[in-house]
């Protein structure tokens, strides 16, 4: 699973013209599902990411974690965080997983990710047309892939 995360002060998602999901202060995260991506990469990336120390404490610096903001999530599928450009210029999908396997493991995802924020998760609707809409915070943007854990 590759994941990109971006701290929002705002978000919002549109999928094939109505709006499913829209924050204030929180995350926005790209999610894209590879064929061999496991529960076992849900449980490790959730964790990773309600840890994450990236909005700021009192005194201006990144200390704190989604928890102790209040902060909400949108998180929306991307298969395409899985291409491969290596050969010509017409990007690959083939790591990427099939609808199948991965409406499952996003909507695991998904449910993982609520129950550890506690509150409702807005999403996009997995294979639609969605335009989504951010103002990223700082700026910060971070990449994480449960392929490179060590």
């Amino acid at each position: 699973m590759r994941v990109v995360i971006q701290r929002v002060s705002e978000a919002s998602v549109i999928a094939d013209g109505i709006k499913t999901a829209e924050i204030g202060l929180g995350l926005m995260i790209l999610l894209g599902i590879e064929q061999n991506d496991t529960e076992d990469d849900i449980s490790w990336l959730v964790a990773k990411i309600i840890g994450l120390r990236i909005f700021d404490d009192s005194a201006g610096v990144m200390n704190l974690p989604i928890t102790e903001i209040g902060g909400d999530i949108i998180v929306v599928s991307q298969f395409t965080l899985h291409a491969s450009t290596k050969k010509g210029n017409r990007p690959s999908y083939i790591r990427a997983a099939k609808p199948e396997i991965a409406v499952v493991l996003y909507e695991r995802f998904v449910d993982e990710l609520t129950f550890a924020l506690q509150k409702p998760i807005g999403t996009g609707i997995f294979g639609a047309d969605m335009k989504v809409a951010l103002v990223n915070d700082g700026p910060v943007t971070i990449v994480i892939d449960t392929k490179n854990r060590e």
